[in-house]
């Protein structure tokens, strides 16, 4: 018996021993990269290489961040991780991760003991930080057991080198960064802010317990899956048990923290959501552009080509990701380099200017437009549109939709598609209201959605270019056609003081004198362009160039578009960086050219600037990662006038505040800063236009419908001085309203002390057209 007994007692010892000289055999022929995959050192070295790029404010608040579908991590150090979420993490993952150096013998031990030899479940976790960050890192998921059990020990000597390379708060840092917490939210940065809406460092106690305790299964303890199951609170309670044995808690702190009721306060992480949305697409859309490449652009986009060619040549951001080189010789990728994207964005201001957007549009335009609508056969449409016209529109619409390319690519024809098309259908709709559930037809839901009016607004500082405020449109998750610097409209009399800044550098004064009356010009087939004016005062006396400007006088523009030459004026309209499409007809110095928001306002900064034109400025620096400043933008200016003619014409738009086309700043708003500025509407006020600016500040405003045919019919709603000027004024009335911005009612424009922008003004001489003058264009109208 004893000999039996001392028989088994030497082979559960050669067993022991044979399985341990086994264990290290394969430890030592993985460490040597004989079997199994092991990473090389580089990767080992930088293990986690793929971060989202965050966009950050002026004053410091991340706006959002760029990311790879189901990726969005974002870096966060160690020592801005609150010192609750360590202590939790450690309490109930590995309380010895301080000691150990990868692998937990003990902890091994005891799983080995109570799940192979007394078969109990509930026998605790083996697994270290280290091995667990091993797993995330380096351990695709697998089907079954077997392969699993061939990880572990590859997961053990990953941890053992991590625990060389790494300091134990580096890896605490790792794990956090790259564990999935679901809803997109991958690492501790994302986390916090989608389940509690904070900073990893500002994480209380109670919220710490919860993202660890998710730790264990992300989607079986999640508080927002699973909201109304006891799970998540009890796991969160558990967080607190392990604290308390791991000596972090009393006991009595525990028992009080278990009472304490979940509560969650979710954000689902969207690049549609957070603050700025269309600039952030704005931006992102320029850092990774290509260079353009003509076989890329359709005949129509030859204009599109032409400026995209001169921004990658001229604008350092354009295209930065693919210009610029990392280390190891390959292109930034915004989604996975982890880059710090620092912009001219004030999200105090840029929260003004979407407030001043919502005012105008939500409160007062939109409201008048649906009234406007009940009485029209054809709404949202111009009742001068024909009811083929209006078909037409919309045909053009619904081919732009996915439902129209999805049957396409199933084969159905259109009869077939266009049917789907009239089939009512239960779906959710976007309104100020917010979202709404409803039951309409597909194509009813496109006239819905046509039937809202459009904006985009931008601000910025005219000295640097910085962009302060950017609302491409009224809503970026449902209308994502970004009005500022995508979509191009007629400006109408907004391009006005561009025509008269052409006159101020050829000589002229704003006190000389023209004789109001409509100039007789011809086109070259010999017919006579009717110039149309909506202003009937002062007809047949002298006027000076300034009451011209001031009260937006057609005739006075177009006796001095015929002293000069329409090239010249083209011309000078590049310098002012309007980029469109233009023909050198004298109907453009009624603002029959397109322009964008964003070109308007640089053009505005001149007048601000003695001259000088900047370039709206989205970025200051960029940085890596890890902090490190990669690049730097600076200012990019242009010299558009003289100094002279820039004061002229500061003096002009200025009158427009003061008692012109401009003056419900004044009276409405009660602005007493001192302002210059400009209204435009265009032909049957499809597009209403505001440009203004104070000493500090120049804001562009543009008001329509999606298509030209959907408009105001009354100009008393839908010209620039009732539709665009309002979200201007409302924006500056707020801004310089916030003492914590620093923008002074009390600041100056830059005058020089005694400069007369009437000295040697020909107060006695008239201009007036001579004989017949011959260019080949048609009617055109640009009161406002």
């Amino acid at each position: 018996m004893k000999r039996t007994t001392r028989l088994i007692i030497r082979t559960l010892w050669a067993l022991f021993i044979l399985s341990w000289l086994t264990i290290g055999s394969v430890f030592l022929l993985i460490w040597t990269g004989a079997i199994g995959y092991l990473p090389p050192i580089e990767q080992l070295q930088n293990p986690i290489d793929k971060y989202a790029s965050q966009v950050i404010s002026v004053e410091g608040d991340v706006m959002g961040s760029y990311a790879h579908s189901g990726d969005n991590r974002i870096h966060v150090p160690y020592k801005n991780i609150s010192p609750n979420v360590i202590e939790a993490l450690i309490a109930t993952e590995d309380v010895r991760f301080r000691q150990h150096s990868g692998i937990d013998m003990r902890s091994m031990m005891r799983v080995l003991v109570k799940r192979v030899f007394l078969n109990r479940a509930s026998a605790g976790g083996g697994s270290t930080i280290t091995q667990q960050l091993a797993k995330q890192l380096y351990s695709p998921p697998v089907d079954n057991f077997l392969e699993r059990l061939f990880q572990k020990p590859i997961e053990w000597v990953i941890a053992l080198k991590l625990e060389r390379y790494y300091t134990k708060d580096e890896i605490i840092a790792m794990y956090l960064n790259k564990f999935d917490f679901l809803y997109n939210a991958v690492g501790i940065r994302s986390a916090s802010y989608t389940y509690f809406g904070v900073e990893p460092k500002d994480l209380t106690l109670d919220q710490a317990a919860v993202l660890v305790g998710m730790c264990k299964n992300p989607a079986l303890f999640n508080p927002v899956l699973h909201k109304d199951s006891p799970k998540p609170k009890q796991r969160r309670n558990t967080v607190f048990e392990q604290m308390r044995r791991a000596g972090k808690l009393t006991s009595g702190q525990s028992d009080s923290l278990k009472k304490v009721p979940l509560v969650t306060d979710f954000h689902r992480i969207s690049h549609k959501a957070g603050i700025a949305p269309y600039f952030r697409e704005y931006l992102r859309i320029m850092m990774m552009a290509d260079k353009p490449k003509r076989s890329a652009y359709a005949a129509w986009q030859i204009q599109q080509y032409r400026d995209d060619s001169l921004a990658w040549e001229n604008n350092p951001l354009y295209g930065w990701c693919k210009k610029n080189k990392k280390a190891d010789g390959s292109n930034y990728n915004i989604y996975t380099d982890g880059l710090k994207i620092y912009t001219t964005i004030s999200v105090p201001m840029q929260q003004y200017a979407e407030e001043a957007v919502r005012k105008q549009m939500a409160e007062n335009l939109q409201p008048a437009f649906d009234r406007q609508n009940k009485s029209l056969r054809n709404a949202p449409f111009s009742s001068n549109i024909t009811a083929d016209e209006r078909e037409e529109i919309l045909m053009r619409a619904i081919k732009q939709t996915d439902r129209w390319r999805n049957g396409k690519k199933e084969g159905l024809s259109e009869k077939e598609i266009l049917d789907q098309f009239g089939k009512k259908t239960k779906m959710q709709v976007w309104s100020w209201n917010g979202t709404k559930d409803t039951t309409m037809t597909p194509l009813d839901s496109i006239v819905y959605y046509k039937s809202f009016m459009r904006t985009g607004f931008m601000a910025m500082d005219p000295h640097n270019g910085h962009i302060k405020a950017y609302v491409g449109g009224i809503d970026y998750g449902t209308f994502q056609y970004d009005m500022v610097s995508l979509g191009r409209r007629q400006v109408g009399s907004t391009i006005k003081p561009y025509l008269y800044s052409l006159s101020m550098i050829e000589g002229m004064s704003p006190c000389d004198q023209i004789m109001h009356v409509e100039p007789t010009i011809y086109t070259e087939a010999g017919v006579r362009w009717s110039i149309r004016n909506s202003n009937t005062q002062r007809i047949g006396e002298m006027v000076s160039i300034k009451w011209g400007l001031q009260k937006s006088d057609n005739w006075v523009t177009a006796t001095l578009m015929s002293r000069t030459s329409p090239h010249t004026f083209v011309r000078l309209l590049r310098s002012y960086g309007l980029q469109g499409p233009m023909e050198a007809q004298p109907a453009i110095s009624l603002g029959s050219c397109d322009a964008s928001v964003s070109e308007m306002v640089s053009g505005y900064s001149t007048f601000v600037n003695n001259g000088i034109r900047v370039m709206p400025l989205p970025v200051t620096q960029i940085a890596d990662q890890y902090g490190n400043i990669i690049a730097t933008f600076a200012p990019q200016i242009t010299e558009v006038l003289p100094k002279d003619a820039s004061l002229k014409m500061l003096d002009m738009l200025k009158a427009v505040v003061d008692g012109g086309t401009g003056a419900r700043l004044r009276f409405r708003y009660n602005l007493k800063m001192p302002l210059g500025g400009k209204t435009g509407t265009t032909q049957n006020n499809s597009d209403a236009w505001f440009v203004g600016f104070t000493p500090d500040l120049v804001g562009g405003v543009w008001v329509g419908g999606e298509d030209r045919s959907i408009r105001f019919n009354s100009m008393a709603l839908g010209q620039g001085a009732s539709a665009a000027l309002p979200i201007f004024g409302e924006f500056i009335k707020r801004v310089y309203g916030d003492p914590k911005l620093g923008y002074k009612e009390d600041r100056k424009f830059n005058i020089p002390e005694g400069f007369s922008p009437c000295e040697n003004a020909l107060a006695g001489e008239t201009y007036i057209l001579e004989g017949e003058q011959n260019y080949n264009d048609s009617d055109f109208i640009g009161n406002d």
